[in-house]
Order: C-alpha cells, then sequence, then structure tokens
C-alpha cells in the first residue's frame, strides 16, 4: 500500500496514522509520503511503516501560491512514489485529499495495475464557500467550478471511496455519480482503548479552571471565538480562575498570539504550538472543558471534527457551536451554542465552571459514547475491508490488537485513571488530578452530600 497525505506529516495525521497501524496488523506493508514536518527525517520506518518525506512548499498566499503550493507537492510526491516502487512494488495507491490534484498520479500508476482509493477528508468547493463566501465574480465562479472538477475527477478515478461521514458519503454519490456499494464511510473515531485519561504529571491548581482547544488554527477553524469568549469570561464576567491553553498550529497562529495580546488575554491564554500524543493526553487529562469553536459554514457543517471525539475519549465535557455533523459525533453529551453566539457559547462554559457534578455527568456521559458508538476498532475493520475487497487479501483477525488486559501505566509511565471503577473516574473527571496530590479535596456530590476523596 502506498498512502499519499499533503496537508498533514505522519504520524501528526492520527487518521492517517491508525489507518497505517490496520495495514500493517493485517500484514499489509504500507508506505506513506507525506510533507515533512519539524525534525523529522527525510525516511524512516516507524511502528512497521515506511515514511518517506519532503520539505514542504512555502505558506501559500493567493491563487498564484496556491497553484504553486499544489504543482510543487504533487511533483515531489510523485517522484517519491518512484522510490517507493524502486523498494518494492505497491498494489494499491490511496490518496488523502486535501487537494484534489492526486487522481492524476493515480491514473499514471494504473498502467502497472494499481488500483487507487480515494480517502475523502475535506470538501474542497465546501471550503472555498466558507472562506471567500458564495462566488459572485467572474474569477470566482472559476475557480470553484474548478475544484468542483478536481473533486469529480478524484470520485471517478478512484476504484472505491472512503468518506469520513454520511454526509460526505451523500456528496461522493450526488456529486461523484457513485453507487452506494462503491462508497464506504470510515469515522475518524479514537482508540478509547489507548486514548483514555491519565493521572497528570502537572495538574491544574485547584483553584483554576483550565479550558483546551486541539487542532489546527486556520481561517475556517473558528479559533478567534476562544479569545472572544476568554474576554467575555475574563474581563466582563469577572472569572480571573479561568484559563485556556490552545494546542497546535497553523496559518493563524501568529495572528492569534497577537490578537490574545491585544484583547490582554497574556495571563490566561496559553498558545503550545505542535504536541505530541504524549503531550495531548497530558493536557487533555488535566482540562475541565472542551471548547469546538467551529462556526457553521458549508464546509464546518457536515464535517466531522476529530477534536469533539477525542475531548469524548478523555471524559471532558464539551461546548461547541451547534452543527450538523456534531451533533452525529457528540449526541447530548455536549453542549451547544448557535454559531457565533459568544455570549450563549459563554453562558454554558460558565455553567459547567459551576457546576462540576454536572461536568462530571457529561463527561462520563461522553466517554461511553465515544467507546460504544465512535471508537476506532470497528471503522478500522470497515476501512481495512476495502483494502481485501480490492486485493483479495485473506488473511484474517482483528484490525485492532487486542488488548490482554487494561495498562496500568502508559508509556510515559503516567498512571491511567482505572475506567473499571466507576467512583474513581467520577472522582477524576472533577479533580482532574493525580490521586494523591490533594488528598483533602472534597467536592460534595450532588443529592446525598457525600465527600469524593481524591484517593489511589
Amino acid at each position: 500500500m502506498l498512502i499519499i497525505v499533503q496537508n498533514l506529516p505522519v504520524p501528526f495525521d492520527r487518521r492517517v496514522w491508525l489507518e497505517c497501524q490496520a495495514l500493517v496488523v493485517r500484514g499489509y506493508r504500507v508506505s506513506v509520503i507525506c510533507p515533512r514536518g519539524p525534525g523529522d527525517p527525510s525516511f524512516r520506518r516507524l511502528d512497521g511503516v515506511e515514511i518517506h518525506t519532503y520539505r514542504p512548499a512555502p505558506e501559500a498566499d493567493g491563487l498564484a501560491g496556491f497553484a504553486w503550493e499544489f504543482a510543487y507537492s504533487w511533483l515531489r510526491t510523485a517522484l517519491l512514489s518512484l522510490d517507493v516502487r524502486r523498494r518494492r512494488r505497491f498494489d494499491v495507491l490511496q490518496a488523502c485529499n486535501p487537494p484534489d490534484t492526486y487522481w492524476l498520479l493515480a491514473r499514471l500508476w494504473r498502467a502497472s495495475g494499481v488500483a487507487f482509493v480515494f480517502d475523502h477528508h475535506d470538501l474542497n468547493p465546501e471550503l472555498f464557500r466558507s472562506r471567500f463566501g458564495e462566488p459572485a465574480s467572474w474569477d470566482r465562479r472559476l475557480e470553484h467550478r474548478a475544484l468542483l472538477w478536481l473533486e469529480r475527477r478524484s470520485f471517478r478515478a478512484a476504484d472505491h471511496i472512503i468518506s469520513t461521514n454520511a454526509s460526505y458519503k451523500a456528496i461522493a454519490m450526488s456529486r461523484g455519480g457513485r453507487r452506494d456499494a462503491e462508497v464506504t464511510v470510515v469515522r475518524s473515531g479514537p482508540d478509547t482503548d489507548a486514548m483514555r485519561p491519565i493521572y497528570p504529571d502537572s495538574p491544574r491548581p485547584q483553584n483554576e479552571i483550565s479550558l483546551v482547544y486541539v487542532g489546527i488554527m486556520g481561517p475556517q477553524d473558528g479559533v478567534d471565538q476562544i479569545l472572544l469568549v476568554m474576554d467575555e469570561l475574563v474581563h466582563h464576567r469577572g472569572r480571573s480562575e479561568v484559563t485556556a491553553t490552545l494546542l497546535g498550529f497553523g496559518s493563524c497562529l501568529d495572528s492569534l498570539r497577537a490578537r490574545s495580546h491585544d484583547l490582554g488575554l497574556a495571563a490566561h491564554v496559553f498558545f503550545t504550538g505542535r504536541v505530541d500524543r504524549a503531550q495531548l493526553a497530558e493536557h487533555l487529562s488535566r482540562a475541565d472543558i472542551g471548547l469546538c469553536p467551529d462556526l457553521k459554514t458549508p464546509l464546518n457543517d457536515v464535517s466531522t471534527m476529530n477534536k469533539t471525539m477525542e475531548y469524548m475519549a478523555y471524559a471532558l465535557p464539551t461546548v461547541a457551536f451547534d452543527l450538523v455533523e456534531t451533533r452525529v459525533t457528540g449526541g447530548d453529551t455536549v453542549l451547544y451554542a448557535p454559531s457565533g453566539d459568544i455570549e450563549a457559547f459563554s453562558d454554558l462554559v460558565e455553567a459547567l465552571i459551576d457546576d462540576p457534578m454536572r461536568r462530571a455527568d457529561l463527561g462520563l456521559a461522553a466517554r461511553d459514547r465515544v467507546r460504544d458508538v465512535l471508537d476506532w476498532r470497528p471503522q478500522a475493520e470497515a476501512y481495512v475491508g476495502v483494502f481485501d475487497g480490492l486485493t483479495g487479501h485473506g488473511r484474517t483477525g482483528p484490525a485492532v490488537p487486542e488488548r490482554s488486559g487494561t495498562a496500568l501505566v502508559d508509556a510515559q509511565g503516567r498512571r491511567f485513571v482505572d475506567l473499571s471503577d466507576p467512583e474513581a473516574l467520577r472522582r477524576f473527571t472533577i479533580a482532574r488530578a493525580q490521586p494523591a496530590a490533594q488528598p483533602s479535596s472534597a467536592v460534595p456530590n450532588r443529592g446525598i452530600g457525600e465527600l469524593w476523596e481524591i484517593q489511589p
């Protein structure tokens, strides 16, 4: 298998890395071509996957900049695909969009008997409309039509399409003209056996409420809305105990830092930049409330937000703007505000700040939902099934390895919260602390007034 990714390095792209691991477990040999992340080598083998990287193009600016970025990345990927082929033959090429340009490379490799799977991550025509509005001028209409044309080429060149949710599948069938059997939904669910709460090394102070955001910081991601919410909470409602930690990077990171400073939030808002999986576990385990600031746009409304499921995996209550697919993900375990309504969003956050028991209830319900409904394990079976069908590969067994038992500590030696002990998990969701860090910490249990002691 050869998997192509352009918008994120691997294994930083969690969905693609889970896909790679599922294929490896089932006996496939997997190579990846992707842009090089900070400190990454040009080639490495990691957990059975060969990763080939190229230096990413400079940040695009304007139509000419995007055209250069796409052309440069396409050519570097095409050359690296020849290197992969020299190492070993590959039978299937999987391209993950954006952009919708690798159908042409797939057609070139088809002459060598290589099948093409289109892993449909983003709706580029909807992204265009979300960033620039409905195309009105002739040049904007031309650009939008070009994106639709590229998308159709990807849909029609594919031997099979993988969609991240039912909304994307409907578009593959309507705009791409594909039949139901030619499109498989594979949601980006987390592996909840691996992604679960730990007792953090640095628990948040007892008198602090910690909000968290994890994800890309681009123009369409709405991270600026978090700054407006923090301004409302800290400066207009006097919630000086509230902090927000924003994990991730993107083209808007520098401007967001500057905006935070201008709003006088330097003591309350912290930017970490890129984080690895160990750091992600630390931050999501110490936070009290997860934030989904994505505004209702043609793209966001029908896209699945990975961060929502990651918050749920760590038993975090979440506040989000009301989007179609976010409701599919979170159900009644997430609190929803009308898109762009900063006061309503702040009201929901403040209500959770003042009610630790409700935070615990929502966090526990979210953890149950992500484990029972959204877990990666059944998604992995559907994903690998696509390749089994194309190649006739007959190896049996689970696409995610079975675990013999629940681990007590993670790779960094931090203790996992005991998910089999409901009281321990509930105590943790209230305190977000090391079990021995606050031996006298007490929070009243709703209804019976008992004290929740933080114990080993």
